[in-house]
């Protein structure tokens, strides 16, 4: 045998291999992917379906409002559940949204609450509602969150989110094999031969239609499929995604940052909440001259016990998304000394490149409606290409 029968006989056998490979990974992939594109094509207008579905969470604003601050408001949520103390308030449009959670006791236990959310005008400090994030049982009020908890961890808790962790590295990686499958084994007209499988030719076979349909869909989607299969390793396999990340670019991880460093536990902070929130405007507009970025509107102020720090958010020049910034610093709650920073973009390019895998998967890019268009479209492309590529291998089963 010469040594190019050889060659060619090894790349039909590796050719196979993968070929194996994709189809049975493929097919244990469908109901995930099934469930991943739905829910995301729907989540992709999350705040706008919600404020249909859900409008009395949603406060009017008049000529001349302005939203009140946010120790104000952290002290407004406190003070409607005496039973609950706030982790974390964050402002969007026409709501405070309040994080709620149970309070310690002198003894240290705690009493169960019904609620972890409360929603408040952010004009007047009103109470507009308050839910169990995701619980059905509370009614349409929760249809929303619990999509997105499907979409985020199969409604499963930790459980789901390793479970989703894992088949999305798996998808990226077959992504990568479903790839070279299209490719031609020859570099011969390699792409007069290549072009063909970009191409859904008319056929009245329904075998060759889906055929064409997966792998062309695939090809012309390709790009957008492995940002969404990565940016999904980065939501539910953060120690893969940092790995990789961290291997290839400077990367600060913020999982590292809070892992590494020595927590101080405290349930009681000197600081109450208008002093941390003087702190953290004066901390976060240092932060600004000292590194040359705009600031916009405070938007949220939290406290973790765990840590015993304050958090302190702003929209600034330096954010990808729309809907959410990721600005953000830390400071001791007895102190007020700054303990960490977090900027989305312009400091390490690991991080730059996260920020826009996070703003990319959940159609957040500034104010660009026709790519959010595009998100919803591609999560029913993936349902597609997820149905034709289960139809192909039952139609080779059966033969």
């Amino acid at each position: 045998m010469t040594s190019r029968s050889t060659k060619r006989v090894r790349l039909y056998a590796m050719r196979r291999v993968v070929l194996l490979a994709h189809r049975y990974v493929g097919l244990a992939l469908v109901p995930f992917l099934i469930v991943l594109g739905l829910t995301g094509s729907i989540i992709t207008f999350n705040v706008e379906l919600e404020r249909v579905i859900s409008p009395q969470l949603f406060a009017t604003s008049r000529p001349g409002d302005s939203p009140l601050g946010l120790a104000v408001l952290a002290e407004r949520a406190e003070a409607a559940e005496p039973q609950a103390r706030l982790a974390y308030i964050v402002l969007r449009p026409g709501q405070a949204i309040a994080r709620m959670k149970p309070r310690s006791n002198t003894s240290g236990k705690t009493s169960p609450i019904d609620f972890d959310q409360i929603f408040l005008d952010p004009f007047t400090g009103a109470e507009l509602g308050r839910r169990r994030e995701g619980d059905l049982f509370q009614g349409w009020i929760n249809l929303m969150p619990f999509i997105y908890r499907l979409h985020r961890e199969l409604a499963a808790g930790r459980t789901g989110v390793l479970i989703l962790g894992g088949a999305a590295l798996v998808w990226t990686l077959d992504c990568f094999a479903a790839l070279y499958l299209t490719l031609p084994l020859t570099v011969v007209r390699f792409w007069r031969r290549w072009s063909r499988s970009w191409r859904v030719r008319k056929s009245k076979n329904s075998f060759r239609l889906n055929f064409d349909l997966h792998r062309a869909g695939s090809l012309w989607s390709w790009p957008l499929l492995v940002v969404f299969a990565w940016s999904s390793v980065m939501i539910n396999l953060t120690p893969v995604y940092d790995f990789v990340t961290g291997s290839l670019f400077d990367y600060k991880s913020v999982l590292e940052e809070f892992t590494s460093r020595s927590p101080h536990p405290n349930e009681h902070p000197r600081l109450g909440w208008g002093e941390a929130e003087k702190i953290g405007a004066r901390i976060m507009s240092e932060q600004a001259a000292i590194r040359g970025f705009t600031l916009g509107h405070p938007n949220a102020l939290g406290y973790a016990p765990s840590l015993g720090a304050y958090s302190y958010g702003a929209a600034s020049g330096l954010d990808v998304r729309r809907r959410s910034s990721d600005t953000g610093i830390w400071f001791d709650g007895d102190s007020g000394e700054l303990r960490w920073t977090f900027f989305p973009t312009g400091e390490h390019t690991g991080n730059t490149i996260s920020s826009w895998l996070w703003a990319l998967h959940f159609g957040d890019v500034a104010d660009f409606t026709p790519y959010r268009l595009l998100v919803f479209w591609l999560g029913l492309w993936v349902v597609m290409l997820s149905v034709t590529g289960a139809t192909i291998w039952l139609q080779k089963r059966s033969t």
